[in-house]
């Protein structure tokens, strides 16, 4: 039976974790040049960010006689 080459195996885990870090870099920095926002979590609903919020800004209807 051939003995496993664990340098082989340890080498490929690098080259996978090096791919994976640029690419999540390279999404990051088109997202901040795009202009997008960045993806909403839970955390920013729990914090008080609703869409209701905006209602309260606008301007109050017309009184009707």
């Amino acid at each position: 039976m051939a003995t496993p080459n664990y340098g082989y195996e340890k080498r490929q885990k690098e080259l996978a974790k090096k791919r994976k870090k640029e690419e999540k870099l390279k999404a990051k920095a088109e997202r901040k040049a795009g202009g997008l926002p960045p993806p909403e979590d839970e955390s920013a609903d729990a914090a008080g960010a609703l869409p209701a919020a905006d209602a309260d800004l606008q301007a109050p209807p017309p009184d009707q006689p």
